[in-house]
């Protein structure tokens, strides 16, 4: 019984992770009018200052999960994630069940990825000791 509900409590860290990242994704840019490119870029003689303390803010964010995404996976993790999915989204590409000629959609296509690989770099210390049973711990340099 506490082994399930510690299995759910690390799924739904690991979803929520995941879903963070696609929404700071989302809110950075999308197809929609409602990102904050095309708000800082039809505002920015009106609401500067918001526009760039929005924007700190959204780096701030990033900058959490790019670090931690680098730091538990690395660039050669994160680009063999993105190669296991561009290879996904090929298969799905030549059945015939994707097309590519909808640029909304590769866009969309394009965060969920990105999402994928930050949701995966900030859980994935908890997906190696789930998987392993081995603990990790960063490192104190003296």
């Amino acid at each position: 019984m506490a082994r399930t509900a510690i299995a759910k409590g690390t799924i739904m860290g690991i979803l929520l992770r995941w879903l963070g990242a696609f929404f700071l994704l989302a809110a950075i840019f999308n197809p929609t009018s409602l990102n904050y490119v095309t708000w800082a870029r039809g505002s920015w003689d009106n609401q500067m200052p918001l526009i760039v303390f929005s924007g700190l803010i959204l780096a701030v964010l990033a900058m959490v999960y790019v670090v931690a995404t680098m730091r538990s996976i690395g660039i050669l993790g994160a680009i063999i994630i993105a190669a296991i999915f561009a290879a996904g989204l090929w298969v799905l590409t030549d059945w015939g069940l994707l097309g590519l000629e909808n640029s909304a959609l590769n866009i969309w296509l394009g965060i969920l990825v990105l999402s994928l690989i930050l949701g995966a770099g900030m859980s994935w210390s908890i997906l190696r000791q789930r998987l392993s049973g081995q603990a990790s711990v960063d490192e104190i340099g003296g």
